[in-house]
């Protein structure tokens, strides 16, 4: 029989298979077992994910719609609301065609890993080795990074609802961290002594996702006065100052695509979802497309409703669409009620981005691609969670938050990072599945699969992810100071040189590849 596993994964070590007697069955479906089989990994944790459950898991995970109102900022100073609009539309487009290429990817090799995984799988044997690692690598910084910019949205809206409701109040940024380990906090008791009702969690998160949504879409376009067509859709203000339109509009574009990010959550969750080679890469494009259509009236709503974009964009809150939501209801209640529904959905939005990044942790340490490896990839027995992973996740996060207190420029620039490291892993693997297309070379697929549109929509979505990553390095604005300089590039290269050196020195020596724990059994071809 086909060994899903080819000569290029670099698993050598015959220390590194342990016997099948180990292996724990629990909660699998057919499906599920010749999954594992087949990448040759032990089951170490509950199924307790269907699909409804993965995908109330997603689609707050990803909070598109609240993402909007607290992600514009960048979009509205580089062109207006036409940046948001036409920004959006392309980044869904972008968003889906990307979330297509991993559907095929999770589907094929359905483990926690990811997009390291599957870069081993399809990379040629040369370089195999050290692409999965730079695509792990990559891939854990960006969703730890993800995690720090939740809490951190969460706690910073706490902070401009006090400045709301009491003008006397002394914003601190100090004040901020606080309220962030405050979120944290939630997010790790939610992730370990909460984790058995995760799922049900997600599920009625879900409910408040779809409810918050009307709660406030209804109150802000009967409310607040609206502007005119052209203004949403025509009239370009460039506040940022470039001499280009376009290239404001792709300077832009970051707001477009941070509602979108996450869609590989469920990757990362995998294990822990019945038959999942089918129902993970449905629950990320049914997430597209739901959240894609609630993100979308929200951008329509928010950019008719804004009304003066200068008064919106030197709120002293530090939001825009917390002046929007005073303007609209001229009252301090309705305006705190509205931010509290998003600060409450992007905490819960938390809980998954923790969950995702732990468990990503969790797998790179258990395939021996971190430091102290042995040491993040236990599982406790007792509740069968990687709880010393959501710790690591949880302590680095704080850490970053203590960089806040000096300067709010440098911690916007680490929460970047989550473009920048997602992106990244996503353009390395489907570079190499696009190769492996190419090449004519037999691929192992999984029961879902794009079919003769793959080619096409593999190339669009490359093309998105590098305009994106590239644009997401960009200032906001010029002239640039040391205060308005986006610093993303030098704290993610500073973070790629760091695991370079690593790598260099130790990494190499004890990463091969993703680790074969059960001999390897393949039940049937799917090549083609």
């Amino acid at each position: 029989m086909a060994d899903i596993f080819s000569k290029n994964e670099g698993v050598t070590d015959k220390t590194n298979v342990i016997s099948q007697g180990e292996l724990n069955w629990t909660d699998l479906t057919r499906q599920d077992e010749a999954d594992m089989a087949g990448q040759g990994k032990r089951q170490q944790f509950k199924r307790n994910f269907g699909f409804w459950s993965t995908l109330g898991f997603t689609a707050t995970l990803m909070a598109t719609w609240e993402a909007v109102f607290f992600s514009n900022n960048t979009a509205l100073v580089n062109g207006g609301p036409p940046t948001l609009v036409y920004g959006f539309i392309y980044c869904f487009f972008g968003s889906l065609a990307t979330a297509s290429s991993l559907a095929e990817m999770v589907s094929m090799a359905p483990t926690s890993g990811g997009q390291y995984h599957w870069v081993a799988i399809l990379a040629p044997p040369k370089y195999s080795k050290f692409l999965s690692w730079i695509t792990g690598w990559v891939a854990t910084i960006g969703w730890i990074a993800n995690t720090a910019a939740g809490v951190f949205f969460a706690a910073t809206m706490v902070q401009g609802l006090l400045v709301l409701n009491y003008p006397l109040y002394d914003y601190e940024r100090w004040h901020g961290t606080l309220l962030l380990y405050a979120a944290l906090l939630i997010c790790v008791l939610v992730n370990t002594l909460g984790a058995r009702l995760l799922p049900k969690i997600e599920g009625f998160v879900l409910i408040i996702h779809t409810c918050g949504f009307i709660a406030i879409l209804v109150p802000l376009v009967y409310f607040a006065p609206h502007g005119s067509p052209s203004f949403v859709f025509a009239e370009f203000n460039d506040v940022a100052g470039w001499d280009s339109n376009g290239l404001a509009w792709f300077v832009g574009l970051i707001s477009a695509n941070l509602p979108f990010i996450g869609y590989d959550g469920p990757c990362h969750m995998v294990e822990e979802v019945r038959n999942a080679s089918t129902v993970v890469p449905w629950v990320m494009l049914c997430t597209i497309l739901l959240n894609g259509v609630l993100g979308f009236a929200i951008v329509i709503a928010f950019s008719f409703c804004l009304g003066d974009l200068v008064t919106a964009l030197n709120s002293p809150t530090g939001y825009d669409f917390i002046e929007v939501f005073f303007n609209a209801t001229n009252s301090y209640a309705g305006s705190s009620v509205m931010t509290a529904v998003l600060i409450a959905l992007v905490t819960c939005a938390s809980f998954g981005f923790l969950a995702s990044a732990s468990r990503q942790t969790w797998a790179f340490a258990r395939d021996r691609g971190l430091p102290f490896s042995t040491f993040l990839a236990h599982v406790d027995k007792r509740s069968a969670l990687p709880l010393r992973s959501v710790g690591f996740c949880a302590v680095f996060v704080a850490l970053i938050g203590l960089i806040n207190i000096g300067s709010t420029v440098a911690f916007n620039a680490i929460v970047s990072l989550t473009i920048a490291g997602l992106y990244g892993s996503y353009m390395i693997a489907i570079i190499l599945l696009i190769l492996k297309r190419l090449s004519g070379d037999p691929i192992r697929w999984g029961p879902w699969r794009l079919g003769r549109a793959g080619l096409a929509v593999n190339l669009f979505s490359v093309a998105f992810l590098a305009i994106s990553i590239v644009f997401s390095f960009f200032p906001p604005g010029i002239p640039v100071t040391p205060t308005t300089m986006n610093w993303s590039v030098v704290v993610f290269g500073g973070a790629v040189v760091f695991g370079l050196v690593y790598y260099a020195v130790r990494g190499r020596k004890q990463y091969h590849g993703p680790i074969v724990e059960i001999p390897v059994v393949v039940l049937g071809e799917r090549s083609a």
